[in-house]
């Protein structure tokens, strides 16, 4: 690739080229194909997972799910999710132990091993959400679909349609295109005077995923409301007070505090992953299924309240807190917590949506503090959870504040809770953190 043939580097000049323009065309075809694609590999795992825990059993004469029932299933996601991460080339994408992680795209070759991990360890019961391998598809098929077109576009333009891939893959799982936008750019490090160059490519491929996901939706009848997070309505509150600031302050440091112990025994799993990979891998999807049976036994609650990423049982969960005791939201918080921890270093998928759901049940279990509220509770704790796990403080504010509705006077508190989270985490990480797992090596194949 020539000199000539990359992107002038003023942002002002670089807008006015033709060049440009042709690179926003482009964007938007790219948006049309990364968010059906997005749309089918959402609704495939959604599907499969009502299929398996809901259906299956009927099929094979069971009256309801028997509370064993995740074992098997778990067995076979393991061993799904072992032969893609060790047979297949790219080791199925980016280890959720290591953060949300928008790094390079995926090749044509890897993207399958992404796929079929994901799809394993999401549908079947592990504790991860779907936005990491959206990312990855969304980055691998935009960079797949300008290189099919054979026309030369420079490293810069390649990067920026890739960028936009990944917002057009999350535009629609956040609730819109705009809280994805702002976590694709906070994770990326997007900034400075180029911003508008990169935002506006980005933006027009997620507006317009959002309307193809609207628009899949109308013609196949299927929602997108069985995976995207609803809206959490809360008790309204108005009025912060200085009690509200202090547990505030105090339970973001606890949750920051909480979020990297389970981090750290998901990079001490992945450690013995990359020594052991059959092995581990398949004895963590039995183990996080255990935790599962075990949790359902012990609260007499159905063991989905442990298992899966949480998002679908967020808004549930908060409508009918009352209805749960305190033991309950416990034991709902340190099961999730050790399955999730587990999870993060065996399987593939993305952190975010249990780290929210452990903010949720620490808000309900805590909100009965003397001073303090539910609403402030959930979304503040919330807050603190994502900015803990994703490291991205100002997406963690526009999550909580997006997502809870509950007033004017929870928007301070959840900017302090996101803020000190943030701090305490970083400064854990300084002093207390592992070192980074080794990837999987996989084996040659003969004769190279």
């Amino acid at each position: 690739m020539t000199d000539a043939s990359a992107l002038p580097t003023d942002p002002k000049a670089l807008l006015q080229t033709r060049r440009y323009r042709v690179l926003l065309v482009m964007a938007a075809l790219i948006g049309v194909i990364v968010s059906f694609a997005s749309w089918a590999f959402l609704q495939f795992v959604f599907e499969l997972e009502h299929w398996v825990y809901q259906v299956l059993p009927g099929q094979l004469g069971f009256s309801s799910t028997p509370t064993w029932w995740p074992l098997p299933i778990m067995a076979i996601a393991g061993v799904t999710t072992a032969l893609a991460i060790v047979r297949l080339p790219g080791t199925a994408g980016h280890l959720p132990a290591n953060g949300l992680g928008v790094g390079a795209p995926p090749t044509g070759l890897e993207l399958p091993s992404l796929v079929l991990a994901a799809v394993a360890s999401i549908s079947l019961g592990l504790v991860l959400g779907p936005e990491a391998p959206l990312i990855g598809i969304g980055t691998g098929l935009a960079v797949l679909s300008v290189k099919a077109l054979r026309r030369p576009v420079p490293d810069q333009g390649l990067a920026l349609l890739g960028a936009a891939g990944a917002f057009a893959a999350v535009s629609s799982l956040f609730g819109g295109p705009v809280v994805g936008a702002v976590i694709i750019i906070e994770a990326t490090g997007l900034g400075g005077a180029m911003l508008p160059v990169i935002l506006l490519p980005g933006l027009l491929a997620a507006g317009i995923g959002s309307l193809v996901f609207i628009g899949m939706g109308s013609i196949t009848g299927l929602s997108s409301k069985a995976y995207a997070i609803d809206p959490i309505t809360l008790p309204a509150y108005n009025k912060p007070t200085v009690a509200a600031f202090a547990w505030t302050i105090l339970l973001a440091i606890a949750m920051a505090v909480v979020i990297f112990l389970i981090f750290s025994v998901g990079k001490s799993v992945a450690r013995a992953v990359a020594k052991h990979p059959y092995v581990v891998i398949i004895g963590s999807f039995l183990l996080v299924a255990v935790i599962g049976i075990v949790f359902a036994h012990v609260s007499h609650v159905s063991s989905s309240y442990v298992l899966f990423s949480g998002e679908e049982s967020m808004t549930p969960l908060v409508d009918h807190a009352a209805t749960f005791s305190l033991a309950t939201l416990g034991l709902i918080f340190a099961f999730k917590a050790v399955a999730y921890g587990i999870s993060l270093g065996s399987g593939r998928g993305g952190p975010t949506f249990p780290g929210m759901y452990l903010g949720v049940v620490a808000g309900i279990l805590l909100a009965h503090l003397p001073g303090y509220a539910e609403a402030p509770a959930v979304a503040g704790l919330m807050a603190a959870a994502v900015a803990s796990v994703l490291r991205l403080p100002l997406s963690a504010v526009l999550l909580a504040v997006v997502l809870c509705h509950g007033g004017l006077g929870i928007e301070p508190l959840v900017v302090v809770a996101a803020v000190v989270a943030y701090l305490a985490s970083e400064a854990l990480s300084a002093r207390f953190s592992p070192p980074a797992p080794a990837p999987v090596v996989q084996p040659t194949p003969a004769g190279t």
